[in-house]
């Protein structure tokens, strides 16, 4: 933690000169320029904030994660969208998306635009997008690709000036495809994708970056040594192999049937989230106490103004506020997010959606460990710069 924060602030205390900062999301590098010193001063008061863990924090979020969209066009194996999240669902107005970014977008470096849902259903993401990169501001999003089988879709994506855009698909053939993306049609994503390609080529655009994104699973590892040769064939910019979280319950609710484990993990146990206790499904805890920051320096709001703890808060047991109703400013400061910041200094465990949160065990970190592999087309390396965890980064 301590060399986590440590490297931080030293980013921060470079940009002050540079006026630039590298994060990384899903170990893929994204390079903030040009910030407004306005920015890089609320960065650092975050940074002193990640260390201290005061019950009020000294900046503004640097980073939100917001749900355009809780509905989805597919019915993925093991998401809590496919099996009901027991709250309501719905589409983001952009008033509201306007709003946020009016409010906190002169503090903010990165929007994750995706939480639970297919963000790209709802049709006016791309003038969020597009209204947030106004006030240099990265967006990155994830989409499962049926939506731009439309080129004009495609189109729109480009032109809106997304930076990265990772395409989850889970198999190169139907049948392993459809095991987890129920619904989905494997030719349509890969059709998206390479709509996606062309409309990028056609407008001479350096941006998105698009990252073919595999989880393998026990029924599709075999398929792993092909998809280096189907991403050079999809031109796409990068290929990453993301370790499998098999615990679909992300809440209080954890099933400790070896049998569900075993039906999802594959043998190599380099593709494992966690690391386990001998042959029992318990995963092995970390040392850190707390693991993780996301509450002093992110904020995640859901399609309908609620904000909760994090995205792993699908069903929003931990709500921190409505910014339809108060000032995201206020609910950043309120008593709700104050209290939980408080009880989690000292002892997360006793926050339950916290004890058995995937960041809370070996393997499950918030940055490069979810990411076992990605392979790089090597003409965007300087676009987005070179990854920290550089060896798992190799070429396509």
């Amino acid at each position: 933690m301590k060399k986590d924060i440590l490297s931080y602030s030293m980013k921060a205390i470079k940009a002050l000169t540079t006026r630039t900062m590298v994060f990384e999301n899903d170990c893929i590098p994204i390079r903030v320029q040009n910030l407004s010193y306005k920015k890089i001063i609320n960065a650092i008061r975050v940074g002193m904030s990640v260390y201290a863990k005061p019950k009020k924090p000294w900046g503004y979020p640097i980073t939100l994660q917001i749900e355009p969209s809780s509905l989805c066009n597919l019915q993925c194996t093991l998401c809590p969208v496919t099996y009901g999240m027991d709250r309501p669902t719905g589409l983001m107005d952009f008033e509201l998306f306007k709003n946020i970014i009016d409010t906190i977008g002169d503090y903010l470096f990165m929007i994750v635009m995706f939480n639970w849902g297919e963000p790209f259903v709802n049709p006016a993401i791309y003038d969020m997008i597009a209204y947030a990169r106004r006030r240099n501001i990265k967006i990155v999003s994830s989409t499962n690709a049926h939506a731009f089988a439309e080129q004009e879709n495609a189109e729109k994506l480009i032109k809106s000036g997304i930076d990265v855009i990772a395409v989850a698909i889970d198999g190169i053939k139907q049948e392993t495809y459809e095991r987890f993306r129920g619904a989905g049609v494997l030719e349509t994503a890969l059709k998206g994708i390479r709509n996606l390609v062309a409309a990028k080529h056609a407008m001479n655009s350096k941006t998105p970056l698009i990252n073919f994104r595999f989880i393998p699973m026990k029924h599709n590892e075999h398929e792993i040594p092909e998809l280096k040769k189907l991403a050079k064939s999809l031109g796409v910019d990068a290929l990453s192999i993301k370790t499998l979280n098999p615990y679909g319950c992300y809440s209080d609710e954890i099933s400790e049937d070896p049998a569900y484990y075993n039906k999802c993990l594959t043998t190599d146990e380099r593709y494992h989230r966690f690391s386990y206790e001998g042959l029992s499904v318990n995963r092995c805890r970390k040392r850190i106490n707390p693991p993780c920051i996301k509450l002093w320096d992110c904020m995640t709001i859901q399609w309908n103004g609620n904000v909760c703890i994090c995205a792993f808060d699908y069903r929003n047991k931990y709500g921190l506020g409505d910014i339809r109703a108060n000032s995201i400013k206020n609910v950043w400061s309120g008593i709700p997010i104050r209290s939980l910041r408080q009880q989690f200094g000292k002892d997360y465990q006793k926050i339950q959606l916290c004890k058995n949160c995937t960041h809370s065990f070996v393997g499950g970190s918030l940055d490069g460990e979810i990411i076992e592999e990605v392979f790089y087309n090597q003409s965007v390396t300087n676009l987005f710069s070179k990854p920290e965890n550089s060896e798992k980064v190799k070429p396509i």
